[in-house]
């Protein structure tokens, strides 16, 4: 059973349809109620930063969170804005993100190689796994995933990055801490590609 958190943010039913095909039960959460039992998390997002964390806490889901995947270790895949409130801050808003893992998010214009690329960065990019992460079993050469943003994640932690793309630039697109993992592009939009790594946070 996958959990997405709804939290007004995200296009919950591409996430549903998707896992319907593939024969994954899905349930989608609005209230720590909903949520407290879930067994595996999808946390979408689209957006600026600061609206994601304000909506978050809002939902009064933020505390059942933190229990569940710092307490319980229940697995979490944030995508997109998803990804980036995994952070400690960005430099898109002030408030802090949840923090699960080290490091902050970046507007790509703090990138020179970046400086004159249209943004936001938007379309098809090869992904290049970094670290080996049941995540991407299947993935490992050739991946595409549709991308929209003009931030990425900036890990302080080396080891965490598990996949990256290009824009000017290589880039962080894919991060994991334990049962914390995180892309930046859009499985739900990704065709065959995102199907299978949905596919794999299911089974792993």
């Amino acid at each position: 059973m996958i959990t997405i958190v709804d939290y007004g943010l995200g296009n919950i039913r591409a996430f549903q349809n998707m896992y319907k095909r593939m024969g994954v039960e899905t349930r989608s959460a609005r209230t720590a109620d909903e949520l407290c039992n879930a067994e595996r998390i999808v946390l979408p997002g689209v957006g600026a930063f600061d609206h994601a964390m304000e909506l978050l806490d809002a939902s009064g889901m933020r505390g059942t969170l933190d229990e569940l995947v710092l307490g319980h270790s229940v697995p979490i895949l944030g995508v997109c804005v998803g990804m980036q409130i995994l952070a400690e801050s960005s430099e898109e808003g002030v408030r802090k993100g949840l923090g699960w893992i080290k490091g902050s998010v970046r507007h790509f214009k703090s990138e020179p190689a970046t400086n004159g690329l249209p943004l936001p960065h938007m379309g098809w990019n090869d992904v290049t796994t970094a670290e080996a992460d049941p995540l991407f079993n299947s993935l490992e050469t050739g991946s595409r995933f549709y991308f929209l943003h003009s931030y990425y994640f900036e890990c302080a932690q080396p080891q965490e990055v598990t996949a990256r793309a290009q824009y000017g630039a290589n880039f962080t697109c894919a991060v994991k801490s334990g049962k914390i993992r995180g892309v930046q592009f859009h499985p739900e939009k990704s065709h065959h590609y995102g199907a299978q790594l949905l596919k794999n946070f299911a089974d792993n």
